[in-house]
């Protein structure tokens, strides 16, 4: 996971429900990666739980800040949000596989069920697909106007997957320079606009359609509705592993609004920290 002090406490409420739910939580190593306020968030993350193995990596946010396009929201451009390109280069080469999380979820169910996701070899990651929604939306006409760009889909079958949820073969990334890849497709972005949405789009490019799939019981994604008014939204139908609060709206800040959503309600429950007044974040 990433942390930061602005999302901190729904990292905490992620934590705290992977353990809730774990058959066998001392087995569980946290990796976080973080760029800013490390040594308070060492010390908040020991105080909250004493027990936890863990260990903070520090990310260098110039490893990525000249690659960063804006996007269609602020919060999507910060340079930790691309920390997840760079977990293989980060973490120390013995460690070989891991379970990638998004702050702004819950689980309900064991994550050794999610980490023991076959990935055959050909893949790199596994993730939920969503073949169902719009694939051709998440990339601009000019993307799909040029042959010699929009041919790297050709024969790939992409569907749409959510990167806050993933299951991640660190060897097999390394060995293929996947890293390298994806910021080829963001050199190339800073030239000509071919994406609007941050991070996601050079996952997909890299990625879609050559992943493993996983049952989407593990990312039941869209909780904090669009990315332009964050409204309420229901689950999907079918059984839930993971609540994923992806969108806009984040269940700590509706709840101290005092605009909750439904289903805010069950994230509370896994919340441990007091609202956040003001923290020096550097």
């Amino acid at each position: 996971m990433t942390l930061d002090v602005a999302y901190l406490r729904g990292s905490i409420a992620a934590i705290n429900s992977v353990l809730q739910h774990s058959s066998c939580p001392q087995s569980i190593y946290f990796h976080f990666l973080a760029s800013k306020a490390i040594s308070y968030l060492n010390s908040t993350i020991s105080t909250t739980f004493p027990f936890l193995p863990f260990l903070i990596h520090p990310f260098d946010p110039s490893l990525v800040s000249d690659l960063i396009s804006t996007s269609i929201r602020a919060a999507l451009d910060r340079p930790l949000n691309y920390a997840r390109s760079y977990l293989p280069r980060l973490l120390p080469s013995c460690i070989s596989r891991v379970v990638y999380l998004d702050s702004d979820l819950i689980l309900v169910d064991d994550i050794a069920s999610l980490a023991a996701t076959p990935i055959p070899p050909a893949s790199v990651l596994a993730a939920p697909e969503y073949c169902n929604a719009n694939f051709t939306s998440y990339f601009t006409p000019t993307f799909w106007s040029n042959p010699s760009l929009s041919i790297v889909f050709e024969g790939r079958n992409a569907c749409y997957f959510n990167t806050g949820v993933m299951v991640m073969d660190l060897d097999r990334w390394r060995e293929g320079g996947y890293t390298e890849k994806i910021e080829e497709w963001m050199e190339l972005q800073k030239r000509m606009r071919i994406y609007e949405l941050g991070s996601l789009p050079p996952f997909l490019l890299v990625f879609a359609g050559r992943i493993a799939a996983v049952d989407h019981r593990w990312n039941q994604h869209g909780l904090g509705g669009d990315n332009f008014r964050g409204l309420c939204r229901d689950l999907h139908p079918g059984p839930a592993s993971l609540l994923h609060w992806s969108g806009k709206g984040k269940p700590w800040a509706r709840l101290d609004a005092g605009r909750p959503c439904p289903l805010d309600a069950l994230w509370a429950t896994y919340d441990l920290l007091e609202p956040l007044v003001s923290i020096d974040d550097s």
